[in-house]
């Protein structure tokens, strides 16, 4: 984990000395979750990967004013409070399929007004099979929920695939612009 921190330092130092505070966003992650849980114990993780993640964190932001876009699938809701603590500034995805990232106003109550959420549209089954009328009313719930008093950045939770129609795409950008 040290080396892997380290050659991240490495990279990461290029790429900033080049950009410095010509960037608004830098995004990192490791997937740390799974549908219905962590898949290692909230102990393991403070004491093997969040020093390492602490560290890279402060690396970049001692070099840039840019923000820390951590990416971790899944239901992490139990190492948010972590993210936070070592300056994550924007959490992506809110997994909603993914046990307890489906509590929106939970997430919203507990972390909003210290972490961006950003993610909250489903890709595993409204995007692909929903209808457009379907998605139009996830993304105004959604909104309503995590958006209150802002902190949410909309997003699908993960990359759109090639199942998802083209109407429910604009289905989902027209509910945001409206």
């Amino acid at each position: 984990l040290r080396k892997h921190l380290q050659l991240c330092k490495t990279l990461m130092g290029h790429f900033l000395a080049e950009l410095g505070d010509n960037v608004d966003i830098i995004k990192i992650g490791d997937d740390l979750g799974t549908q219905k849980s962590l898949m290692i114990s909230p102990t393991m993780y403070r004491k093997l990967l969040k020093p390492i993640h602490a560290e890279f964190i402060s690396f970049i932001k001692k070099r840039t004013k840019a923000k820390v876009f951590f990416h971790t699938d899944g239901d992490v809701f139990d190492l948010i409070e972590d993210f936070i603590e070592i300056g994550v500034d924007i959490l992506n995805p809110i997994q909603t399929s993914a046990g307890k990232m489906s509590n929106l106003p939970l997430l919203k109550e507990k972390f909003g007004d210290r972490i961006v959420l950003c993610g909250g549209i489903d890709t595993q089954n409204l995007l692909p099979s929903g209808s457009p009328e379907d998605i139009k009313k996830e993304v105004k719930r959604v909104i309503n929920i995590l958006g209150e008093g802002g902190g949410y950045m909309l997003s699908s939770v993960h990359t759109i695939m090639n199942d998802v129609p083209p109407e429910n795409v604009m289905a989902m950008i027209r509910a945001v612009e409206e």
